[in-house]
């Protein structure tokens, strides 16, 4: 058994020993401990036997001593048959599109899991996610970075405060945390509501409580508006104080704009390349030529690609070419007066309530100086100025 498993995987030939003196040669192979078998006689100069592949050069010198040669009838043996495999075009051609065919699967989305969301976010989370190329079947080097891909989803569900992106081999995994509304107040929850700010009152709306002030009544921050005490000092209640209260209060802004800027903006024209990355070298495989303009900023992003579990040392490089351009802005006073006001309403409105007004806008003061135009403008607003606080015990 021993024997045939060293014949199999070491490879042996049968060959065809042609001569005068065959038996001396078989006698010399004996005597210097080649191994030879399957002796059979052909005629009387030749015979068939068969030897090591690793034995052929030993026999060379016996060869030359009886005068004998010899020829190669059959080749037998696992390193023969690599051999011919190897060689052969048709497994040649398979091996190699057969590993093009698995690295081309592990590089490609197969699977997609959204964790922590209702059935109803989950579904608006995936059909966004379509929308950015995130699919079954999409090639993962085409699509954008894991950051990208949050900050897009993140702004396009209202739904959800966060979501978090993460790639394991071929499956794109989701983790969301949904916006959780804000719980309503116990009922037993007594409090009152008090101004937040200093104001005058334009409207009062009442739902449960005792009112304390009338409209064009002038408030300062911590005024009481809307009691949680109901009724008469002797049956007095206490309640959770619920309404609205608006007033008239009043901002100064200070804003400095240039009458001459100079900055970078992207014209929409861009040009795409794309390249091979082996150990840092990058081969390009699309996108030659130089692009056409001259100023422009580059974006990239480069994916590690994998087969089937393992990451290789293989990577595609997709840079994106953005032309700039150089632009010049300038005002004139007045432009320069209406974009600081444009400036200064928008910081008024993330300063306010939703619900805030802007009554009144007047410019109290602006002057030129060092290229920039410095305005002061003030401000109107009608806003709700009410805020609740807990009543504590013995008040």
């Amino acid at each position: 058994m021993k024997e045939y498993i060293k014949e199999l995987f070491s490879g042996y030939v049968r060959i065809k020993v042609i001569g005068s003196y065959t038996e001396l040669f078989i006698n010399r192979c004996i005597e210097y401990n080649i191994p030879i078998w399957d002796i059979s006689r052909v005629d009387n100069e030749t015979i068939l036997l068969s030897l090591y592949t690793t034995d052929i050069k030993r026999i060379r010198p016996h060869l030359k001593r009886t005068r004998c040669k010899i020829r190669i009838n059959e080749r037998k043996g696992f390193p023969f048959i690599l051999k011919k495999v190897v060689y052969s075009r048709g497994f040649l051609s398979g091996v190699i599109s057969c590993i093009l065919l698995i690295l081309i699967l592990s590089n490609m989305v197969w699977s997609i899991t959204v964790n922590g969301a209702t059935p109803e976010v989950e579904h608006k989370l995936k059909q966004v996610a379509e929308e950015l190329g995130v699919k079954k079947g999409a090639f993962i080097f085409q699509l954008p970075s894991n950051q990208e891909l949050q900050q897009e989803m993140t702004e396009s569900l209202e739904e959800i405060t966060w979501v978090g992106v993460k790639r394991s081999g071929s499956t794109y995994h989701f983790e969301v945390v949904q916006k959780q509304l804000p719980e309503k107040q116990p009922t037993l929850n007594a409090r009152h509501i008090v101004a937040d700010k200093k104001a005058i009152i334009t409207k009062i709306y009442v739902e449960e409580g005792q009112v304390q002030v009338k409209e064009n009544d002038y408030v300062k921050p911590g005024q009481l508006l809307i009691s949680g005490f109901i009724g008469k000092e002797e049956k007095s209640e206490l309640v959770p104080a619920r309404g609205e209260v608006y007033g008239k209060t009043w901002y100064v802004t200070n804003v400095s704009i240039p009458l001459k800027s100079t900055f970078e903006t992207n014209t929409g024209e861009r040009e795409t390349k794309y390249s091979v990355g082996f150990f840092g070298f990058h081969l390009p495989v699309w996108g030659f030529s130089k692009p056409e303009f001259s100023r422009y900023e580059t974006m990239l992003n480069e994916t590690n690609l994998r087969f089937l579990k393992w990451e290789i040392p293989l990577s595609f490089q997709t840079k994106e070419l953005l032309e700039t351009k150089e632009v010049t802005r300038e005002y004139t006073e007045k432009e320069a007066l209406q974009a600081a006001s444009q400036v200064s309403r928008e910081d008024i409105i993330s300063k306010t309530s939703e619900k805030a007004e802007i009554k009144e806008e007047k410019i109290l003061h602006h002057e030129v100086e060092n290229g920039k135009v410095n305005v002061k403008i003030h401000y109107e607003i009608i806003e709700e100025i009410g805020k609740d606080i807990p009543i504590i015990q013995g008040d």
